[in-house]
């Protein structure tokens, strides 16, 4: 299993998408293992967004992702990273494809409501800024053999 980060960003929260937003990965199966709602400070989202200072829109990420708050969660399942980013679509709402989180509900690359890990490395170390390892869960769903290929329980 995988393991990876979401952050329902400020647009999304103050448009009241939450609800909206995490049932799309739920719908698909993922299973939500951490999850909360935290206003993001300048020196979190200055670690969050290392790999981007010195670019032109650094500092616009940063206000963005301090502006209000925000959901993080972490998702496990099979090829969750991949399985995650391509629900929440192109980085640029106009080009993402209907029926993605961003082709769906968004307009404007800067305000794209959702932040998904892009790779196994990117998801360990962003989760372990919003999450210690004793705030994420490991349980098993009654709906897990019918999602997953694992052995189908007995029908009572």
């Amino acid at each position: 299993m995988e393991r990876t980060l979401i952050i329902v960003k400020p647009d999304g929260v103050q448009r009241g998408l939450v609800g909206a937003i995490l049932e799309r990965f739920e719908r698909r199966g993922l299973k939500l293992v951490g999850l909360k709602l935290m206003r993001i400070d300048r020196s979190l989202a200055e670690q969050h967004y290392a790999e981007h200072v010195g670019k032109g829109f650094y500092e616009g990420l940063v206000a963005y992702i301090t502006a209000g708050p925000v959901v993080v969660g972490v998702l496990e399942g099979p090829d969750a990273i991949e399985a995650v980013r391509a629900t929440v679509g192109a980085t640029n709402p106009v080009k993402a494809a209907a029926g993605t989180i961003r082709g769906d509900f968004g307009l404007a690359v800067g305000r794209n409501l959702v932040h998904a890990s892009d790779s196994p490395a990117s998801a360990r170390r962003e989760v372990a800024l919003f999450f210690r390892e004793e705030e994420l869960l490991s349980y098993t769903r009654s709906s897990d053999p019918w999602l997953l290929e694992q052995a189908i329980p007995p029908v009572w």
